[in-house]
């Protein structure tokens, strides 16, 4: 074919490609000049520097070879001499390109294919490019689709301009798909890959539930109610909690709608999962209580620095409150971010028996005191040694059967086992190394450094080279079950917050932090985060009505 010839066709082609392929017309025209470009390579030599344009309006080829104007010429393909330039441009000067117009020529069967693979390869990546871009911005979306074909458990959903994946473990379990099924599923990842993009689909996602939500919901469409968690055993059973910006709409009833109509149409796109609409609430105990529907709570006792909390359910409720295989709870703690025990009524007073007994023995063995009164001192709420040596004397004295001078001895027993205690740890902290300095640091006592010691922390360095996590522990989250792990002074009950204060007072001792930018910050975060004091262990009975939302 002489590339002179037939202007028009090579508009016509551009333009069939761009239409059928859904890209730009100057990208297919762009493919067109490398390919003839690299066609004349193989004619005029692979170092020449050979340019192809072509008139987008008019569809005329010029083709050129570039060379570079130089003093003295060491390679002819590439290169030109001055005094040579300027015969083809008087005005040339050292450094400038000269473009040097080549006459048409025929293609030969193999440059021909050469250009063809060209041609196909770029216009594949644009195609693939103009793919990416559509569907990264729809993350996030639900997407419907025409499944093309099954492989190894995986569908492949033919999306119209492109294909996308539902793999095995993001489909419902028991459901199939056959070709030419229509399918619904959520895009939750688009990948640029050496195959091409690659968009990932999910009917497990717990944001699929969410955006048919969005979908049947006018509502929540609007942004009157809002999603604030989903909870999801996709094909069994799931929980999602709503709450409404306008108090006069209510957010369970929106979801629910006409005798269950919205909740039905997502509850047949889901393959009959029962789903749990629970109207949230910003106090972590409501929301914990209204997350464990149906079961009805008598008590919860929050432990918030830990993000832990015991729920305690009448005898008969605990099935309930558990659920079968343990899914009413593993829904409540996925959807509210807390880890949940749930103890029954009678469990917990036996708990509670059992603490009394251990509070009992302690007060007798620490103050030398007969067991009377040392059940005294545990049923009046005392849980340590230390409470009973710094407590208001007059407040010992008000127990039914002390006097003044009663309370005043219990107290200086206190004190001196305090004190026992004080020196045989000072004398195992000496045994262990650990350093005097650190004794210095702001909340640091004579216990936690000899589980410094013990943990080999014996110097200011030692314990600023030290992450909050081996402090106070961490909560690790593995598939369906949580996993503690024990810091080294969780046996003391220091928080992290309490132990990320030690590092920081260590790395500022040791000169890794500037103090006064350490201050600056801490007085920002004040404005902005404000934390109860005291929320660790609290105790929330809810009433009746409260218990059955």
């Amino acid at each position: 074919m002489a590339v002179s010839a037939n202007r028009l066709e090579l508009l016509q082609i551009a333009d069939a490609v761009a239409r059928e392929k859904v890209i730009d017309r100057s990208i297919v025209l762009a493919a067109m000049e490398d390919a003839i470009a690299k066609a004349a390579r193989s004619r005029y030599g692979a170092e020449t520097d050979i340019h192809a344009e072509i008139n987008s309006r008019t569809g005329e080829l010029r083709l050129a070879r570039h060379l570079l104007v130089v003093d003295e010429v060491e390679n002819p393909s590439t290169q030109i001499g001055l005094a040579q330039a300027r015969r083809h441009n008087p005005a040339a000067q050292l450094g400038d390109v000269i473009a040097d117009t080549l006459p048409p020529f025929d293609f030969g069967r193999i440059a021909a294919q050469s250009a063809k693979q060209v041609i196909v390869q770029k216009v594949r990546e644009a195609e693939r490019d103009r793919q990416y871009d559509e569907y990264k911005d729809r993350i996030g979306q639900i997407v419907n689709g025409v499944v093309k074909r099954a492989e190894y458990g995986n569908v492949i959903v033919d999306l119209g301009r492109g294909e996308a994946i539902v793999r095995r473990d993001e489909l419902i379990p028991r459901e199939t798909f056959r070709p030419g099924d229509r399918i619904r599923a959520y895009v939750y990842d688009v990948r640029r890959e050496t195959r091409g993009p690659q968009i990932f689909m999910s009917r497990t996602h717990p944001q699929f539930m969410a955006k048919l939500f969005a979908q049947e919901v006018p509502e929540i469409y609007d942004g009157i109610v809002e999603v604030k968690a989903v909870a999801r055993d996709p094909g069994s059973r799931a929980k999602i909690a709503v709450i409404s910006r306008d108090s006069s709409i209510d957010p369970v009833g929106a979801c629910v709608g006409m005798r269950g109509s919205r909740v039905q149409a997502v509850v047949g796109e889901l393959q009959g999962e029962k789903i749990d609409i629970i109207p949230w609430s910003a106090d972590n105990a409501t929301f914990i209580v209204n997350a464990l529907q149906p079961a009805e709570v008598v008590k919860v006792v929050l432990d918030e620095d830990s993000e832990r909390i015991e729920v305690v359910v009448p005898d008969e409720q605990l099935s309930l409150a558990i659920g079968r295989r343990g899914q009413n709870v593993r829904l409540a703690s996925q959807l509210t971010g807390w880890d949940i025990d749930i103890l029954t009524e009678a469990e917990e007073s036996e708990r509670r028996q059992k603490e009394f007994v251990e509070r009992t023995n302690v007060f007798m063995e620490s103050l030398d005191v007969d067991e009377v009164v040392g059940q005294l001192l545990a049923s009046e709420g005392f849980r340590s040694v230390e409470e009973l040596a710094f407590v208001d004397l007059s407040e010992l004295a008000t127990i039914e059967g002390f006097d003044e001078d009663t309370a005043a001895e219990i107290q200086t027993r206190a004190t001196d086992y305090l004190a026992r205690v004080e020196a045989e740890l000072d004398a195992r902290r000496r045994e262990l190394g650990v350093a005097d300095e650190l004794r210095e640091i702001d909340g640091v006592t004579t216990a936690m450094l000899v589980a410094f010691g013990e943990n080999g922390i014996k110097t200011i360095e030692d314990l600023a080279d030290c992450a909050t996590d081996e402090l106070a522990g961490w909560t690790e989250r593995k598939g369906q079950e949580t996993v503690r792990h024990k810091g080294f002074l969780e046996d003391l009950e220091v928080s992290k917050a309490e132990a990320e204060a030690m590092i920081m007072a260590a790395r500022v001792r040791m000169g890794w932090v500037d103090a006064q930018a350490l201050e600056t910050a801490g007085e920002e975060s004040e404005d902005e985060i404000e934390v109860g004091e005291g929320a660790a262990g609290r105790t929330i009975e809810p009433n009746s009505a409260a218990a059955g939302q």
